[in-house]
This record gives C-alpha cells, structure tokens and sequence, in this order.
C-alpha cells in the first residue's frame, strides 16, 4: 500500500506556491497537502482555495497542532525559522525548512539537537542537491570521472534591491544567507570536507547587511572554491566544478536543468510542468527534495544524506565566519 505524505505549509508566499506547484507533479497518493498557515487568516484562505487545501489557518500555532499533517514546509523570514519549526517539532511535525535552516550555527545546533531528541525527521531545503545534474556531478566524482576536485567557483549574482527584506537587518537580509548558501553547498558538494581557511570581501548597505560579496574557501592541498554572490546586479550564475582530468559546468547552478559535461557536450534533464505557473525558475524541481522528505521519513531516517545535520551545521559555520569577516551581525548573534 502507497503511504501518502500529508504536508502543512507555513507562509502563503511566493516559494510556498512554488512548492505546492512541485507537489501537484508528484503523485497524489504520495504527496496531499492537508493544510496552510499564515499570520494573515484571509491570505491562507485564498492560498488554500487555489491550491485546492482543505485546510486554511491564521496562525502557525493551528497548523502545528494539527493531527492531520506529517511534515510542515516551513517557508517563512529567516529570523522566524528557529522558533516556528521549534513549534512544528514540540507538535510532533516532521521538518523541512527553506534556507537558511537559522540565522547562525547557535540555533542550528540547538534545533538539530532538539529534532534528534524527538526523533523526527528536519532537513534544510538545499533542493539544489536533489536535482539530477547534482545527483550526476557526484557520482562522476566518486567514480573518478573528472579525477582529484581542484577548484570550483560559484556565481550568484541577481538585482534584487527591490525585494524589501533582503535589505533589512531585522528581516535576516543580505545576500550571504539567501544567494550565498548555493555557492558555499556547491564547493561542499564537490569538495566534501570543512575549509580550512576562509578569506571574505564584500559591501554592507546603510542597515549593515551585506549586498555584494566574494569569499574564497581553501581547502586542503592547496585547493578552493570562489563563491560571488549579489543582490545588486545580474551575472551568468554558473558553478564550474574543475578536477585534475576535466570540469563540469552547471548552468543556473543552484537548480539546474542542463549541464557542459566534461566531453563539452550539453546534457538535459527535463522538468515536468505543473498546474501553475511558478514564480521561480525551475521551480517545479522542488519535487526532488520532497521526495526525498518522504522516503526518509517511510525509511524512519532522521535526516537526509545528501543535506544531513552536520551540512547544515557546517554550512551554518561558513556563513557565520563569512559574515564575522564583513562585519555583519543580526540581533540573534547578540543572544544567549
């Protein structure tokens, strides 16, 4: 018998229908969303209508106690993070939280430790991981294909000075925590050890967080990844992955359909299309990371190999010394 998944959605924002488009191409009898939540009771109610929810609340404290729902996707500010999905673990919910999984490694560790204390499932939605062309880099890692890892670098570079909260200190803004996490799990992926040193650059805006930087992480044997990323301007947002017997590029690294793989041949892998159109690109390969939510979950895993708890810690750390190093600092640092 097929066990369907029963997912609770925290925020009726843009990346939430997003993840509900994913959903709907995936089977129905695998993945039901049984409910949405927002602080704004009318907003789930037109969120819920469109998505054909049965379920629309106007607080996350509903959702949480909720014994319909399995798993919360929890997609609210990045300083909400920690305690909603604090709420969802205390009401027995399973977890998976848009990045950054918190606003520094204190609170991963203190959530991580928590989940694991319940035993249930918490994953940080690095879906970047979950899309084929990652699944391919890898194997073509460990099967020796482009031989010894020697440098990645990693552009992610968008105007995004209109979108409010990433240029607010008080909403978690900045780019390093939302554009930079990619290129830092990218060089994680490929290097698969902790840096050894990391150099960070970069410039704050008036409200102290960072709009523009490029850290260099260096890894044993002389080896490195750049990671550039920016709120204030476009580039062409690819990851090369360079190794002693060839590279692999990634085009729109952080979910990529298509690849130049080490024979400088093109190589696809086509998404299916949903029932709405999404507000991000390639959106719909959001159903990669929640399939991979659910098979954990049937399997009693309490974490994903691909994005486990010591990722998201190390990932947390990282970013911490990269913002230590441009002088970016959030209430939630301040804390004990």
């Amino acid at each position: 018998m097929t066990i369907a998944l029963r997912w609770g959605i925290v925020t009726a924002g843009k990346i939430s229908h997003d993840f509900c488009v994913a959903l709907s191409t995936l089977p129905f009898d695998e993945h039901q969303i049984v409910a949405v939540a927002a602080r704004d009771k009318q907003r789930a109610e037109e969120f819920a209508r469109k998505h054909e929810i049965p379920n629309a609340f106007g607080s996350y404290s509903e959702l949480a106690e909720c014994g319909d729902i399995d798993i919360a996707y929890v997609a609210a500010l990045n300083p909400q993070h920690f305690e909603i999905c604090m709420l969802m673990l205390k009401n027995g919910k399973h977890v998976l939280c848009e990045k950054p999984l918190c606003m520094n490694h204190k609170q991963a560790k203190k959530l991580i430790q928590y989940a694991e204390m319940k035993k249930l499932f918490l994953m940080e939605a690095i879906w970047s991981r979950f899309f084929p062309a990652y699944q391919y880099l890898r194997k073509q890692i460990h099967t020796g294909v482009l031989g010894e890892i020697k440098e990645v670098s990693a552009t992610f570079c968008v105007d995004l000075k209109h979108v409010e909260r990433l240029q607010k200190n008080s909403l978690g803004g900045g780019t390093c925590l939302d554009l930079g996490i990619y290129t830092i799990q990218c060089a994680q992926w490929a290097f698969q050890e902790p840096p050894q040193k990391i150099i960070a650059k970069g410039t704050l805006n008036a409200d102290g967080v960072d709009v523009e930087a490029i850290a260099e992480l260096r890894y044993s044997g002389n080896r490195k990844a750049t990671c550039h990323f920016s709120g204030e301007r476009l580039l062409d947002n690819k990851a090369v992955i360079k190794g002693t017997k060839g590279e692999i590029t990634f085009l729109q690294f952080w979910s990529p359909t298509k690849i130049i793989d080490i024979d400088g041949k093109e190589k696809e892998w086509v998404l299916p299309k949903g029932k709405y159109p999404t507000n991000f690109p390639n959106s719909e390969g959001l159903r990669y990371e929640a399939a991979e939510a659910r098979q954990c979950i049937l399997e009693g895993k309490l974490q994903s190999e691909h994005v486990s708890h010591n990722d998201s810690l190390l990932f947390a750390q990282i970013e911490d010394e990269i913002r230590a190093q441009l002088g970016v600092i959030y209430k939630e640092d301040k804390e004990q």
